[in-house]
């Protein structure tokens, strides 16, 4: 497994909650990382993603003054603080990865070679 999720639970409306990505094996030295998610029957959509080096990040409309992501580039590690959740953000959460040495950031799945195996948010009234 070269991109292991945790973090995802149950949550109330209005609540947070922390997700986390850590990177081994040749995802370790991916310096683009992102999170999707996907909703049941519903497309695998863009949340956020970071450059890890450099500190850029770009966020889906969706998440924007809520969900904030970060990188520790030594320990290859990304997270995702998702504040102010709503039902809608109900969702398995995947860490993604680009390729080793790409440094752009992407918002399309397309764009992501590894990826995590998704970690489940359920987001309560």
């Amino acid at each position: 497994v070269q991109l292991q999720a945790s973090g995802g639970g149950l949550v109330q409306a209005g609540g947070s909650l922390t997700l986390s990505c850590a990177a081994s094996g040749r995802a370790a030295s991916s310096s683009v990382m992102g999170w999707f998610r996907q909703a049941p029957g519903k497309e695998r959509e863009f949340v956020a993603a970071i450059y890890r080096s450099g500190g850029n990040t770009i966020y889906a409309d969706s998440a924007k003054g809520r969900f904030t992501i970060s990188g520790d580039d030594a320990n290859s590690t990304v997270t995702l603080q998702m504040n102010s959740l709503k039902l809608e953000d109900t969702a398995v959460y995947y860490c993604a990865a680009r390729s080793p040495g790409v440094t752009v950031l992407y918002r399309t799945t397309s764009g992501y070679r590894f990826w995590g195996q998704g970690t489940l948010v359920t987001v309560s009234s």
